[in-house]
């Protein structure tokens, strides 16, 4: 007896780990799932009492930059005892249970590939919402950074031709094919997808380095900035100008593109008297090497429609920004 279970305990370890001892997930199923929407799996009680409230709190909570509240994942719940089989496929995953300890663990490809899974363990309703107080931030970066990803797996299948682009810019930009550009001149790029009601599009252009001086002036110099190129490059009927709605500050963060610093700014744009408006993702990255900003920019017109997935495609293909060596 000792022998045979020798023996499968060799084999679970051949197939569950590679030649580097880390666990092989090559035979875990493709997971499912449209972007942005998370599986939430908690008992009932618990969903409809103060943790499901907590958790709505901040996995619900409004997307920053839109002109109307659309939250941050689009959440299904399921008991803990229902979390099986093909259940546990989606791409990412939110677990919340009572246990023997409190913990939180970020799981990579747990039930299948590519997943990331947050498992929420405390011994009393008051350490859950404890520890989604505490660590809520770095769980939704885990799920932002991985839906990231996905959206730009979905872009890479068919891409936009964009040698121009490096040639003027020296930067590479993975931009699906959906896209068309609509101004291509040496200091300005401008590429747009059309919608059923409206477009999204991204804008492209270089700024001295002098133009945001320090952290304190960041804001109010990014929207000087982007009012001066959107008022002089895109063209609005009567006489109307591009500009950063002022009823609305905007969001302002720090993050990197390619290794390099970069500020984000969310907001909302507006053409003044002509009531159009939409929200925008703009990323200024410091190139020191070439004594510049390059802008990018995201920004969308769909006035019936929501804009969550809209800008989160049109930040995927920001990111994917890289720099010409």
């Amino acid at each position: 007896m000792k022998t045979i279970y020798t023996a499968l305990l060799a084999v679970t370890v051949l197939f569950s780990c590679n030649d580097s001892g880390k666990k092989d997930t090559s035979y875990l199923p493709d997971s499912v799932g449209n972007v942005n929407h998370l599986q939430v799996v908690i008992n009932n009680d618990l969903w409809n009492g103060p943790v499901g409230e907590e958790i709505r709190t901040y996995f619900a909570a409004p997307t920053d930059g839109l002109p109307q509240d659309e939250p941050l994942f689009t959440m299904n719940q399921m008991p803990v005892s229902t979390f099986t089989d093909f259940a546990r496929t989606n791409r990412i995953f939110l677990h919340v249970s009572i246990g023997k300890e409190n913990n939180v663990k970020i799981a990579k490809n747990e039930y299948a590939r590519p997943q990331v899974g947050a498992i929420v363990t405390a011994t009393s309703e008051e350490g859950l919402i404890t520890l989604l107080k505490e660590k809520h931030e770095q769980i939704i970066d885990a799920f932002h950074a991985s839906e990231i990803k996905e959206r730009q797996r979905r872009t890479a299948v068919s891409m936009l031709k964009t040698d121009s682009l490096k040639e003027r810019f020296g930067l590479n930009i993975k931009v699906p094919s959906a896209y068309r550009i609509s101004n291509a001149s040496d200091d300005f790029y401008w590429m747009r997808k059309d919608l059923k009601s409206g477009t999204t599009n991204i804008l492209i252009y270089e700024v001295p380095l002098s133009t945001i001086t320090n952290d304190s002036m960041a804001v109010s110099e990014i929207i000087k900035m982007r009012d001066s190129i959107g008022g002089g490059y895109l063209p609005v009927e009567d006489e109307g100008r591009f500009i950063t709605e002022d009823a609305y500050a905007p969001y302002l963060f720090k993050t990197k593109i390619d290794g390099k610093f970069a500020y984000e700014t969310k907001g909302t744009w507006e053409v003044k008297g002509a009531f159009m408006g939409g929200p925008f993702v703009n990323f200024a990255i410091k190139d020191e090497d070439n004594d510049r900003y390059v802008i990018l920019e995201g920004f969308t017109y769909a006035p019936t429609v929501q804009k969550r997935d809209l800008q989160f495609e049109l930040e995927s293909i920001l990111r994917s920004a890289k720099f010409s060596k």
